[in-house]
């Protein structure tokens, strides 16, 4: 595997989970949005993940030759989906302009809890691709550097 290849893997890593960061801090900031263009209240955002250029486990296994040159690609965002698996939070305030004939706001299905914990885990796995970055640019460098003069 190139060495310029592990720093591909590492950033590809590293744009995913700034680009679900933004998704986490979306949902965040839209956690009161009662309502959208469409009129329903903001419904929250999730990220899907996916290998770059998946390589199929038959093609693995038929070309044994190969199988040393088959490593991971990377990863890329597979889609960003809204959350139907939770409800909206339905809260009483007949002040509101979005209350119903009952006096209920429905609010989104954000959770700041799970946002904050799902924080933590981007930046977490953000942090171990900027170390795995910056481990091979030092074997780089130390590569570099076998033979010569100090």
């Amino acid at each position: 595997m190139s060495i310029f290849r592990t720093f591909d893997i590492s950033a590809s890593g590293m744009t995913a989970q700034r680009f679900r960061t933004d998704i986490i801090a979306e949902n965040i900031a839209n956690e009161t949005t009662t309502r959208t263009e469409d009129g329903t209240p903001y419904r929250r955002k999730v990220v899907a993940f996916e290998e770059k250029e998946l390589t199929s486990f038959s093609h693995v296994l038929e070309n044994v030759k190969e199988r040393d040159k088959l490593v991971g690609n990377g990863v890329k965002v597979r889609a960003v989906g809204e959350d139907y698996t939770s409800d909206f939070v339905m809260k009483y305030d007949p002040s509101h302009p979005d209350a119903d004939e009952n006096g209920y706001v429905r609010y989104p299905n954000v959770n700041i809890v799970t946002e904050m914990t799902n924080l933590i885990d981007a930046s977490r796995s953000y942090e171990a691709n900027v170390t795995a970055f910056n481990a091979t640019k030092s074997m780089a460098v130390n590569g570099l550097g076998v033979g010569t003069k100090s």
